[in-house]
């Protein structure tokens, strides 16, 4: 458990966090305050013209539930996640990995004819799981690694995928997914 920030600790972070500005098309996140209720973020200059005899600027952490604080996950387009003990054989190569495809160099309409025609084509294979490597992109927010699995929770693939997870590290991890697929019906 992290300790509570001391008042000057308190201080110099207000003083920081008011200088940081969102990205362009990203909001301001709200953000717990000492009292428990939800505020948003100083933006830069705000608190400046307090007088010394006033609180000290209150600081800006991340609340656990902000999207600032979760990671990526590819589940937050609609998709089913792959059950917890199926990943984990699928990463323990207990299931196997039927087929891999790698996104890398493709723009997105391009990836995502070569996807949906790379699902079909396992899927009649027969094989349950695939691994689709999508990269991270420059900073980690490569537009093919967000798109991917949008295009997965597509009404046309349903009947093929079961469910999609992020990979385990030693098969590319936050830059691939693995996909489960359903079992093609006999007839």
């Amino acid at each position: 458990m992290k300790r509570p920030l001391k008042p000057e600790e308190r201080h110099i972070w207000g003083m920081v966090a008011s200088t940081v500005h969102p990205l362009p098309g990203r909001a301001t996140p709200v953000l717990p305050s000492p009292d428990g209720e939800g505020q948003a973020a100083p933006a830069a200059g705000v608190g400046k013209s307090r007088s010394s005899s006033d609180s000290a600027l209150q600081p800006t952490l991340p609340h656990p539930t902000s999207p600032l604080a979760r990671p990526p996950s590819p589940l937050r387009e609609g998709n089913k996640a792959i059950e917890p003990r199926r990943k984990h054989r699928i990463a323990k190569a207990r299931e196997p990995i039927g087929a891999r495809l790698d996104l890398h160099g493709l723009d997105q309409d391009r990836a995502r004819g070569v996807l949906e025609r790379f699902l079909a084509r396992a899927w009649d294979e027969g094989f349950r799981a695939v691994l689709v490597i999508t990269g991270k992109g420059v900073q980690g927010d490569g537009i093919l690694k967000r798109r991917t699995p949008e295009w997965l929770a597509a009404p046309h693939l349903a009947h093929m995928v079961a469910g999609i997870s992020d990979a385990a590290r030693h098969h590319g991890g936050e830059g691939a997914l693995y996909v489960a697929l359903k079992r093609k019906p006999r007839g």
